[in-house]
């Protein structure tokens, strides 16, 4: 089994037609000067390591960074974590956030999840699952069931992403038979796009 860190299953996907976040990889402070021509702020910052994989819970994610100092700051604070390898550093952006993903499970194989996405998914528990394959009417439906749904409806050509996104995932499953685990939390998704932001994958 392997866990892929972030970095490694954004380029995958990436590869695989979904659109990801603008994102840089900084690794010392001299690439944060370069990064700030590309990116503008405020920054999300967050560690690469194959040692952590809840980011947020063990501290190497940081928000709203508005300037290099405090850009600087952030990277001294990412690099004490263990197994530091670089943090990813991307722009801060607006819209719905969604969790997205693939599991398989003892019972029913490969199930899709489509859900309100963010750091309180646990406790939000706000789901939807199906058993794959899909067909776009499954789509809809997932997100009719979210208790949230109503307040979505606001963005119209959003949702049509968010289908699209969950049929991409149907596909992927398809061609990639190993994956065990697959998880875009969080998937930002306004009026214009469809980002991910974050993403984590087992492969069996």
């Amino acid at each position: 089994m392997r866990i892929l860190t972030e970095k490694e299953a954004e380029d995958f996907l990436e590869k695989e037609g979904f659109n990801i976040l603008e994102r840089k990889i900084a690794k010392e402070e001299k690439d944060l000067a370069d990064i700030k021509k590309r990116i503008k702020f405020p920054w999300a910052m967050k560690v690469i390591s194959e040692k952590i994989i809840h980011k947020k819970q063990s501290g190497g994610v940081i928000l709203n960074i508005n300037s290099l100092e405090q850009a600087k700051i952030s990277l001294e604070r990412l690099s004490e974590l263990e197994g530091f390898k670089g943090a990813i550093i991307q722009p801060m952006i607006s819209g719905i956030e969604f969790i997205i993903g693939l599991k398989n499970t003892p019972e029913f194989g490969l199930v899709i999840m489509l859900g309100k996405g963010g750091s309180d998914v646990e406790k939000e528990k706000d789901v939807s699952f199906r058993v794959l394959p899909v067909a776009s009417k499954d789509t809809k439906e997932m997100l009719s069931e979210l208790k949230f749904y109503e307040s979505l409806k606001k963005l119209h050509a959003g949702l049509v992403l968010i289908e699209k996104n969950l049929m991409q995932l149907a596909n992927l499953a398809k061609k990639f038979p190993n994956i065990e685990e697959l998880d875009i939390n969080p998937l930002i998704v306004n009026e214009k796009s469809a980002l991910i932001v974050d993403a984590r994958i087992i492969l069996d």
